[in-house]
């Protein structure tokens, strides 16, 4: 139990929320370059979120906005993995 307390010290909980919110905050700001597509969308160079159809600086944000998901996946993927681990774990000691 004492383990338990540690996981969730004020320290803890304060770092979460930081990643939390530093999280939000690359989704809100990568969301804003990608408006810019919405916003000067030609119908005459392609499909609506083609490839063809976007520049340079709209291709990098839209494939790191498909990055940061990736990245998102693998992490929320260990934190359930840390957590199930340190289930067992305890289940064991007991």
């Amino acid at each position: 139990m004492d383990k338990m307390r540690k996981v969730f010290s004020g320290k803890n909980i304060l770092i979460s929320i930081g990643v939390i919110l530093f999280d939000l905050f690359v989704y809100l700001v990568l969301g804003m370059l990608l408006m810019n597509y919405d916003d000067f969308y030609d119908e005459s160079k392609g499909e609506y979120w083609s490839l063809e159809s976007m520049t340079f600086w709209q291709k990098a944000n839209y494939i790191g906005l498909n990055l940061w998901h990736i990245i998102n996946v693998i992490v929320i993927g260990y934190v359930i993995y840390r957590v199930i681990k340190m289930i067992r774990k305890n289940a064991l000691q007991q």
